[in-house]
Parts: structure tokens; C-alpha cells; sequence
């Protein structure tokens, strides 16, 4: 199977709107929302129609961009400005884990306020345009990361993933999945297994369906599943995804990440994270900083929909999970691949953009067998 790249968002500014892929839809439906206020992207946010930290971000960009554009507020550009601080409020309240979100409607905010001083089609513009760069440069990150981290992928290699990491999550190539894509075009000739991610599953619906559009060789197994692969010597090196990543290197990601990390840890096996360096929050010194989302309980008690519990069964449902640092073997970011120890090393790459890196730090996969 093979198609065109994926689109999940879309900017439309004549209209205003912003089209949006309802990936809860997939892979049966492609069925396209259309947002129109900020409330509406929160909304297809929290309710896990656009995913993804890189493109959860995007996507609150341009509902920062939205909430300027049809702005009716009394007082130009100072009305705007008051509109945009509302729209913040609600985007940013829509997941609290993914620091892509919070950082985009900052990124907005600040383009407009800056812009406060000419008119209020000024001011509009300038959310509009930065709301693009945003996505602009998600596309961009996504490139570099396929780079550098398919030089760690050895010929022939079986990857095991988790959640969904492509165009889906991110407006480009993608993070984890970017570097199995690129890898796949190299020629290495790399086959993925890919854990369903319960309970939304995420990677049987959304990542299974983008790897067979790629032509990319793909087995759909069950999430525990993965400890018998890696006993069986069937998995070479694990690739994730993040959401985000503390200064000293804990990651939140989709949970079951941090069981695959410690399995990884037993069976010699390299651990790698693939995000752009926007999702490294330094303000967060550790794991433990990071709020977990809990979600509604019915996605475990019925999945998509589907009662599988008796009535009543009660449940919990975290969102994600985090990965201590010390289990993860590099983390392939948009400025190269970043070794341990991660917060000399994350310091050292602050303030830099993926144009002024010239190659990766190289972390061989088989070092961290035994």
C-alpha cells in the first residue's frame, strides 16, 4: 500500500479556519474538521483528534492565529491582544504534558503583542505568521531528525515502536518514525514491529496505516509483546517518541515507554528517543517535575467505544509515562544525536537552530549490546 503525505492540519487563512485530520477516525475514515475558534482546536486537542506534541503545537498555533483573525473585540489591536490572552488560557489548559502546546501559544502571543504598536490587521498578521513558522519549522526538525538518527539504524535491523510518531504526530516526517522512514530510503531494508499502544491504540490504528502507505515492512504486535520478542533476539533497538523531556533527560512519552525502556535495559538492547529539541523543557529539572495527564477512565474500560469491563469496573488511565534518563541511550533530536550525560549535553545545544548544526554526535547501536 502507498499514498501521498499525510496532512493533518491545514491552515486556511482567507477563511479563517484550519482543517484538521480527525485521527480518531482512522484508519476507516478520513474525515476532516473544521475549527474555527480556539476553543474548537482545544477541543480537537483534548478529545485526541489532532496528536502528537510537535503537532499539537502547530495545531495551537494556529488556534492562537484563528482566535486573532476573528477577533471582533472593541479597541484594535488592544482588543486582539485581550481575545489572544483567553485563547491562550483555553489552548494551553486542553493537555498539560506535551511543552510543544505551551511554547507555541507563547511564541503567538509574543509575535502579537510585538506587533502591538501598528493595526489590528498588523497584529493579525503577525499570529498568522507565526503560527506558520511554527509549523514551517516542524518540518524542517522532522528532516533533520531522519538524518541523524537513520545513522544509528544498522542494515537489516527490526525496530520496535510505540504510540505514533509520524506525520500524524508531528506536520512533517516525523520523529521516531522519520528516522525508521529514512532509514527504509536509505536502502537499509529495516522491518518494525509495532506495539498497538493501548488503549487508544495508536500505533494499530494511526502507525500501521502510515507505515503501509510508505511501503515500509511492518508486524502489528500486542503491546506485551515485547518482552518475548526481545528475549526471542527479534528487536534491535527500540524507538520512541517524546513528549517531553526534563533537563537531565527523563522523558515523558506515551505510557508502556517506560516498560519497553527497562526490557531494553535487561536484554541489552539500545533505547532511543527521537524528538525535536523544542520538546527538551529546561525549566523541568527532572521527571518528577512533569505533569501527567490522566485521562477518562472509559478509554480502558472501553476502547474506541467498545465495553470489554463489566459495568461499573472502576480504572485508571495516565496518559504517559516517564523514562528515567539513565535508561535511555541517546536522544536523536533536530540538532543531532545527543549522548548522556543529557544535561551538559542539552545545555550545550541551547539557543542553537537545526541549520547551524553540521552532523550528529554518533552513538553506535551495537554499544549498548552485551
Amino acid at each position: 500500500m502507498s499514498g501521498g503525505r499525510v496532512v493533518p492540519v491545514e491552515w486556511r487563512g482567507d477563511e479563517p479556519i484550519l482543517r484538521i485530520l480527525d485521527q480518531r477516525r482512522l484508519p476507516h475514515e478520513e474525515v476532516y474538521l473544521e475549527a474555527r475558534t480556539a476553543g474548537d482546536v482545544a477541543e480537537a486537542i483534548a478529545s485526541l483528534a489532532v496528536r502528537g506534541a510537535p503537532l499539537i503545537g502547530v495545531a495551537a498555533g494556529f488556534g492562537m492565529a484563528l482566535a486573532a483573525a476573528r477577533s471582533e473585540a472593541p479597541g484594535g489591536a488592544a482588543g486582539i491582544l485581550r481575545d489572544l490572552e483567553r485563547a491562550a488560557a483555553v489552548l494551553a489548559a486542553s493537555r498539560p504534558t506535551a511543552v510543544n502546546l505551551s511554547r507555541a501559544v507563547e511564541r503567538v502571543g509574543r509575535a502579537a503583542s510585538e506587533a502591538s504598536g501598528e493595526s489590528a490587521d498588523g497584529v493579525r498578521r503577525a499570529a498568522a505568521w507565526e503560527a506558520l513558522r511554527i509549523e514551517e519549522q516542524e518540518r524542517v526538525s522532522c528532516a533533520a531528525i531522519g538524518r541523524f538518527g537513520a545513522s544509528l539504524v544498522p542494515p537489516g535491523a527490526s525496530i520496535l515502536t510505540h504510540c505514533n510518531t509520524g506525520a500524524l504526530a508531528t506536520g512533517g516526517e516525523g520523529t521516531a518514525q522519520a528516522v525508521i522512514t529514512t532509514a527504509h530510503d536509505d536502502g537499509r531494508q529495516v522491518r518494525v514491529w509495532v506495539d498497538e499502544t493501548r488503549p487508544v491504540l495508536q500505533g494499530a490504528r494511526l502507525t500501521a496505516w502510515e507505515l503501509q502507505r510508505r511501503g515500509v515492512p511492518m508486524t502489528l504486535v500486542a503491546d506485551s509483546a515485547a518482552g518475548s520478542l526481545m528475549a526471542q533476539g527479534l528487536v534491535d533497538l527500540v524507538l520512541v517518541g517524546a513528549d517531553r523531556i526534563a533537563a537531565n533527560g527523563d522523558t515523558a512519552n506515551k505510557v508502556g515507554t517506560y516498560q519497553l525502556a527497562v526490557l531494553a535495559r535487561h536484554h541489552g538492547i539500545p533505547f532511543f528517543v527521537a524528538a525535536p529539541f523544542s520538546t527538551v523543557d529546561l525549566s523541568t529539572a527532572t521527571g518528577s517535575d512533569i505533569v501527567i495527564e490522566a485521562r477518562d477512565p472509559d478509554e480502558v474500560v472501553a476502547p474506541l467505544g467498545v465495553p470489554f469491563a463489566p459495568a461499573g469496573t472502576p480504572a485508571f488511565n495516565p496518559a504517559f509515562d516517564v523514562t528515567p534518563a539513565e535508561l535511555i541511550t541517546a536522544i536523536v533530536t533536530d540538532l543531532g544525536v545527543v549522548p548522556p550525560p543529557y544535561r551538559s549535553s542539552f545545555a550545550r545545544l541551547e539557543g542553537r537552530s537545526p541549520s547551524a548544526v553540521a552532523g550528529p554526535a554518533r552513538v553506535a547501536a551495537g554499544e549498548e549490546r552485551r
